[in-house]
């Protein structure tokens, strides 16, 4: 949820959660649509998609999530009455990416995006946009505050290149198999506190686990 939402590991609870004020996010998806942007719009227990813009991402984006979107025939009209926490424009071209950066500068100031690409799911750009101030990396800082631990204390496990941020304040990190491979080379300088593991399909967080003897 690129730190939208702060889970309990032991009980599941929600612990925190970030949502974007009401208004922006039916102005914001607005747009998104009216520029035919792929879009998944996410509360803290499931996330929306427009029924006409089922397409290849959402069969590939459903498998890596391992759960199912809620298809609905006016996504603008469903936010309007949910708490959101993430809203997710997928781009496959420059041009489709530039559309988003360009609707989003007249967000900026209440909101964050943070791109990032998937390494199951090649071609395509996930543009993550949160609440102003929110991040993986905001949300281990919540973390260490929350449960009164020490940096060097916890794992930070991650496949993607902007996942090194909140990664790098960890004392121990981890890279799936499959990450890309700067993010696989920024892991290795931690030592022997630093371990690629197997790839996401080969059950490559249990490896990594196994490795720090969890």
């Amino acid at each position: 949820m690129a730190g939208a939402i702060l889970v309990d590991p032991s009980s599941l609870a929600i612990i925190k959660k970030h949502v974007i004020d009401n208004s922006i996010v039916v102005d914001l998806t607005k747009q998104l649509s009216e520029n035919n942007i792929y879009t998944e719009i996410y509360t803290t227990e499931k996330y929306y998609i427009q029924k006409n813009q089922k397409n290849e991402i959402t069969k590939l984006h459903n498998f890596t999530l391992s759960f199912e979107p809620i298809m609905v025939d006016d996504l603008v009209n469903q936010v309007k009455n949910s708490e959101i926490v993430k809203i997710l424009p997928v781009t496959k071209t420059d041009q489709e990416k530039k559309i988003v950066e360009q609707i989003f500068s007249k967000f900026k100031e209440k909101l964050v995006i943070g791109w990032s690409t998937h390494p199951a799911i090649k071609g395509y750009f996930f543009g993550n946009i949160t609440a102003s101030g929110i991040s993986k990396k905001q949300s281990v800082l919540e973390i260490i505050n929350l449960y009164k631990i020490k940096t060097e204390e916890i794992l930070g496990v991650g496949d993607s290149l902007t996942d090194w941020d909140f990664i790098e304040v960890c004392g121990y990190v981890g890279a799936m198999g499959n990450a890309v491979d700067e993010l696989k080379r920024l892991v290795s300088t931690k030592g022997s506190n630093g371990y690629i593991g197997k790839s996401v399909d080969e059950n490559g967080i249990l490896d990594i686990f196994k490795y720090f003897d969890l």
